[in-house]
Formats: C-alpha cells, sequence, structure tokens
C-alpha cells in the first residue's frame, strides 16, 4: 500500500543508514589498522586506475531520468535483480528507467513483481531475450551464463533508437552509492568515447594464471563489464554491430570459446580500438572474484560503490574483507522493499499505475472508523514475487489437478508432509517478510524433499498491514496454478495419499468441464493428537473415527460448517452424491481452475472461505461429494488472528459489517437470486465459529 508507510519507512531507513555507517566506520577501523602493522599498500598510497584522479563531475538534475539495462533469466536471477534494484533504489535520487532484457521465466516474475510493488518515479521496459538470441547462438560460450551472458552486445542494436546512453550492470552487483554518481562519470567521455569500464582486479587477461591459460586479447589488465556506460548513439554511429561480430569470428578461428561471455569480446574490441573506452574509477566495479586485486582498489569503506560479485561462489568467494561485503549484501537482500515505496521529493512523476486510485479509495477512510484496519488491510497492494524457486510446469494433462493453499512462517513444518501426502503439482501462497523469504529459501534448500519437487510453485506475498490477507493469497495461488483444475485446501490439512490419482480419475468418470458445472467436496477430518498414524484407506478412516482418534472437521467448534457434507451417508456411500448448500457451509472443494476468486475483503479469521462457497452456489455450482476422497486436519497453536476474533467484539462486529456489504454485492452482480442467502448473513456471530 504506497502512501500509508512514510513515516515508518523514514524511520527504518534511518536506522538502516546508521547500521551502515557503522559497519562502514568498524570497516574503516580493521582496514587501516591491518594496513599499517602488515605493510600492505593500503597504507600508503593508492594503487588505482587513472580515472580515479581528477574533478569529480557535477550530478546531473535530480528530476533527470537515469536509464539502466540489465539481462535477466530464470528464477535465481530474478532473485538477484531484486536485491540489486532494492541497493539502487535506496540510495537513488533520481527517476529511474530499468530496461530488462528477460526470457518468459524473468519476464513472468519481474512483471507481477513491479506491477505491484508500486515504486514512484521507476518505470519499466521488457525485451525479449528469446528473439535476440539468434544474434549471439553463433558464438561458442564456456561462461555458466550461457547465451545470455552475451546478450549485452546487443543492446545498441535493441534499446529504443532514441536512448542515447544508458547504465548496463550485470545481477551479482550491489550499489553502495548513488547510481546518479555513476551516471555523471558519462561527463568524463571524450567525443569519441562510447564504452565506460572499469579496468578487470584479476590477472585472467594477462594469462599467467595457469599453465596453457590463452585468454581472449585484452589492453593491459582487460576491462570488467559488470557495470558498463554506454554511450549508445556513438557505438551505433561507429558500426558497433558491425565491429564486435568481425571482432569476434576472427578471434574464434584460433580460440576455440568465449570464457567469460560479452566480456572477452568487448575487450578484443576494445584492444583493437581503444579510443572507445573510458576507464572508469575502480570503485565502481569492485570485484570479488576467485583471484581478485580489489584490495588495491579502496582503503576506506566510503570509497566503495558497487560491489560486484563475480565469482561463480558468489558470497563464498574467499577474500580479506568478504565478511563484511557479504554483511553489507544480506543488509539489501533482507531489507523491508515497501519502505523503497517513497516518493523523490521536488521531482514530480507520473504515478505508478493504481497509485492514484488507491489514494483516493484511501483517503475516503475514517481513521476513527473501529473497522478501519480491515478496509485498510483489504486496499493494500501486497509486494508478488510469483514462483521464487525454480519450477516446472507440469506437462498439460485435461483432468490434471493443483492443490492450492497459503501458509506463514509458523507453518512450514507443514511442507514436506504435504509433499509426501500429494505428488501432484502444488501452488503456495507465503506470507513472509523479506528477511523471512530468505529463511524460506535456505529451509527448502536444506530439506531433500523440498528441494527434489520442481513442480511445487512457491509464490512468496511480502507482509504488510497488521491482518492476515487470506483471500488475497489464495487468490494469488488459484491465478497462479497450471492445470485445468485445482483442489482448494488449507495448509493444515493433509490429504489422503491416495487423493491425488483418485480426482484426476473422478473428474474423468464425472465428465467435468463442459458437460458438468461441478464442484467436488473432498470430506474433512480432524486429529487432536499431534501424532497419529495416517489411514491408508476409508476403511482405516472410519475405524479411527469409530475409535475417537478422529472427528468430522470443527465437531467440537463449529460442526455446521462441514455438516452438509453428510458424514453418515459418506460412510456408505459407493458412488459419488449431490448435497445442496447450506448457510455457512464451508467445505473443501476441487473446481476448475477459472473459479470465482475469493473476496479479497475478508482479511484476518471468519467467513473467508464461507463467502467462496456462497458465491459457487450463487454461480449454480453443483456439490458433490466423493466417496472415497478425504482430508484431515492437523492440530496446532491458534493464530493470532482467530485468538482476536474469539475475544473482540469489536472484531466480530466488522465481520459482520463486512458480510452485510458483501451480501450487497452480491445482490447487485446475482439480482434476487441472492435473497437466499440473507438469512445466513443475519445470524449472529459466535466466538467458536469457523471460517
Amino acid at each position: 500500500m504506497l502512501p500509508r508507510g512514510r513515516p515508518r519507512a523514514l524511520g527504518a531507513a534511518a536506522l538502516l543508514l546508521l547500521l551502515l555507517l557503522l559497519g562502514f566506520l568498524l570497516f574503516d577501523w580493521r582496514l587501516r589498522g591491518a594496513a599499517a602493522l602488515d605493510g600492505d599498500p593500503l597504507a600508503g598510497p593508492r594503487d588505482r586506475n587513472p580515472s580515479d584522479c581528477g574533478p569529480q563531475p557535477p550530478l546531473p538534475p535530480k528530476c533527470e531520468l537515469l536509464h539502466v539495462a540489465i539481462v535477466c533469466a530464470g528464477h535465481n536471477s530474478s532473485r538477484d535483480v531484486i536485491t540489486l534494484v532494492k541497493s539502487m533504489l535506496f540510495y537513488r535520487k533520481n527517476p529511474l528507467h530499468l530496461h530488462l532484457v528477460t526470457d518468459a521465466v524473468a519476464r513472468n516474475i519481474l512483471e507481477m513483481l513491479f506491477h505491484t510493488w508500486m515504486v514512484p518515479a521507476v518505470r519499466v521496459s521488457f525485451y525479449n531475450a528469446d528473439e535476440l538470441k539468434p544474434q549471439v547462438s553463433w558464438i561458442p560460450n564456456k561462461h555458466y551464463s550461457g547465451l545470455y551472458g552475451l546478450m549485452k552486445l546487443v543492446l545498441p542494436s535493441t534499446l529504443p533508437a532514441e536512448l542515447a546512453r544508458v547504465i548496463v550492470l550485470d545481477t551479482d552487483i550491489t550499489f553502495a552509492s548513488d547510481i546518479a554518481e555513476l551516471w555523471a562519470l558519462f561527463a568524463h567521455f571524450s567525443d569519441m568515447q562510447a564504452i565506460g569500464l572499469v579496468e578487470n582486479q584479476s590477472d585472467w587477461y594477462l594469462g599467467n594464471l595457469w599453465k596453457n591459460h590463452r585468454p581472449w586479447p585484452a589492453l593491459g589488465r582487460g576491462f570488467n563489464t559488470g557495470v558498463i556506460l554506454l554511450r549508445l548513439d556513438r557505438l551505433r554511429h561507429a558500426g558497433w554491430e558491425q565491429m564486435w561480430r568481425l571482432t569476434a569470428r576472427q578471434e574464434l578461428l584460433t580460440l576455440p570459446a568465449t570464457s567469460l561471455a560479452d566480456q572477452d569480446i568487448f575487450n578484443a574490441v576494445i584492444k583493437e580500438h581503444p579510443g572507445l573506452v573510458q576507464p572508469l574509477p575502480c570503485v565502481w566495479n569492485v570485484q570479488l572474484s576467485d583471484h581478485t586485486l580489489a584490495e588495491r582498489c579502496y582503503s576506506e569503506a566510503s570509497d566503495l560503490k558497487v560491489i560486484h560479485w563475480n565469482s561463480p561462489k558468489k558470497l563464498r568467494v574467499k577474500n580479506k574483507h568478504v565478511e563484511f561485503f557479504r554483511n553489507f549484501y544480506l543488509t539489501f537482500l533482507a531489507y523491508d522493499g515497501n519502505l523503497l515505496r517513497r516518493g523523490l521529493f521536488g521531482c514530480p512523476s507520473q504515478p505508478p499505475s493504481g497509485a492514484e486510485q488507491l489514494q483516493q479509495a484511501l483517503a475516503q477512510l475514517d481513521e476513527e472508523d473501529p473497522c478501519f484496519e480491515f478496509r485498510q488491510q483489504q486496499l493494500t497492494v501486497h509486494r508478488v514475487h510469483i514462483t521464487f524457486l525454480p519450477h516446472e510446469p507440469p506437462p498439460s494433462r485435461p483432468h490434471d489437478v493443483t492443490l492450492v493453499a497459503q501458509l506463514s512462517m509458523d507453518r512450514l513444518q507443514m511442507l514436506e508432509a504435504l509433499c509426501r501426502h500429494w505428488p501432484g503439482p502444488m501452488s503456495l501462497a507465503l506470507y513472509l517478510t523479506d528477511a523471512e523469504a530468505q529463511q524460506f529459501l535456505r529451509f527448502v534448500e536444506a530439506s531433500p524433499v523440498l528441494a527434489a519437487r520442481q513442480d511445487v510453485a512457491y509464490h512468496v506475498v511480502y507482509r504488510e498491514g497488521p491482518l492476515y490477507p487470506v483471500n488475497q493469497l489464495r487468490n494469488v495461488a488459484l491465478a497462479q496454478a497450471l492445470t485445468p483444475y485445482v483442489f482448494l485446501s488449507d495448509i493444515d490439512f493433509l490429504p489422503a495419499y491416495s487423493l491425488y490419482d483418485y480426482l484426476r480419475a473422478s473428474i474423468e468418470q464425472l465428465g467435468l468441464g463442459s458437460r458438468r458445472k461441478a464442484a467436488l467436496v473432498v470430506p474433512a477430518f480432524e486429529t487432536l493428537h499431534y501424532r497419529f498414524s495416517f489411514p491408508r484407506s476409508k476403511v482405516e478412516l472410519l475405524a479411527l473415527l469409530d475409535a475417537g482418534a478422529l472427528y468430522t472437521f470443527r465437531y467440537h467448534e463449529w460442526p455446521r460448517g462441514h455438516a452438509p457434507t453428510d458424514y453418515a451417508r459418506w460412510r456408505e456411500a459407493q458412488a459419488p452424491y449431490s448435497v445442496q448448500w447450506v448457510a455457512d457451509y464451508e467445505p473443501y472443494v476441487v473446481v476448475p481452475r477459472d473459479c470465482p476468486r475469493y473476496d479479497p475483503r475478508f482479511v484476518g479469521f471468519g467467513w473467508n472461505k464461507v463467502a467462496h462457497i456462497m458465491e459457487l452456489d450463487a454461480q449454480e455450482f453443483e456439490f458433490l461429494v466423493l466417496p472415497e476422497a478425504f482430508t484431515i486436519h492437523l492440530p496446532h497453536a491458534p493464530s493470532l488472528d482467530i485468538s482476536h476474533f474469539r475475544s473482540s467484539p469489536t472484531y466480530r462486529g466488522c465481520l459482520q459489517a463486512l458480510k452485510d456489504e458483501f451480501h450487497q454485492d452480491l445482490s447487485r452482480h446475482y439480482g434476487a437470486a441472492a435473497l437466499k442467502y440473507l438469512p445466513a448473513l443475519q445470524q449472529p456471530w459466535s466466538p467458536a465459529r469457523g471460517s
């Protein structure tokens, strides 16, 4: 939500600045002390490239639009881009236009992220990497970045013809300064110079790292292409396309492939045309590669401008000061991106899409309204990072089913058991902070069960506001399901081991889809025991039910939520049977993927599933109970929202108000048919009621 958090954002930003400043001071102290004791060159004159000296050019006007280009492909690279952008936004004082060259996966992720992030004064344009592949696919490349590592070569012909200057960045970059200072270095360019680069900080291009090491030709130590200033207009005028292609073809006559992707070709071109390059101060690309000599570049923490994790080992690279650099990077990795939704003072810009309507809706809220938090929460636009981890979509099958659910950090322990019970695809929305998202990543990587599942799509919805946006989370997970049908479940339920196969067979046998509009009901049970033997069949389940080890779901607290399922009939049923909607019915169902979405006004606890089932009924879905299907709820501590619901009359009163508004909207949409739901909405709420 854009305008609400500004005071909090400024306070948290100030705190982070203080922590970074303390880190810089500690780094300075340790660095200077070690240099003095060891006789390190750092204690004396700095060993820097010549361009470090001289007056600093003035910064661009604060409202000048700065252009940044990044090549990004895949799930992991998308996560790297987000951390890079966080560090850039933290220091920036200018509007930015991001030019992202992406594959389909990265574009899908980043389009959703920037659309929901709603950062003022940031524009994003996408370019299709697949269309660029033929331009570089002829180049043999041994670098781990593959074809995408060569695409910076074609940026002058790919970016808009009217764009004259751009900063090009690798995804493994972390800013420690305002990017406008980097943009200002364009002023150092002579009339002929078109490429700004930092000298390579290893001996790679000197060819002396190991025996038979044959690098591509380079000017001296060569240059690193993790940070590039490009004068696109001059490169186009100089015939850049023909220039780099000719050079690459000539070198490939004697060299088998590029080792460092685009960097090898840039260096070979610069070797032949040294007048093209403007060396940049080394602090704008402090390279943490395996053989780095980056320590020669800086003597104070305040020197640092850009940190470049250009080793395949990334954070595990060996470096004298790697602990400082790692902590600096991790600060931005876990930094709350909501705090970066701040405008640029004194610099008018086009508001993000939907921001004006959102501000108008928020301005109409009454802060004295006892339900203010409910209404504010339902208007909150959460940042959404879909497919947070690598994901392989399921093969297209006409009767396939995706399990859809949502969870927060305190339910992570359910994931491994769920993966053992449900072998099919899943779409799960997780409500996390930025820091929790990194804990979740480590949790999955450390779990052999979860790491082995590529058909589970995890979608991170970043936390903001006091109430749990349960239906918004469900809608995110539902929208990302890729199979024709979805099983709408909750994370604290374990389905029968055979349920996935049984549901697919039932969908086919019942002729769902065009021939029959139905919601398949999966009967729900619960156990009060934290450890029990999960039934392998309906016969075993009935035995546990008769023995008192299982109960029908919410039997003790809110039996009417599932009573219409008719458990007595289910015990004897051999075939699916139809049941009628009754007030407060909230079964777990299998429906087509394009079913109605959950109503996002219901946040926290209460009536979130009930309203959805009511709308399914309003759309004339038939409820069919499956005779061999079941799912079992496992016990856990109550959530904060259910505790508030049970203890607060105000909370329950607000929920009643939301119910009334929901029915008004239902009546407007479905007309007289919605009158049947009015008695259900007027029933008083009891603290024991379900969701």
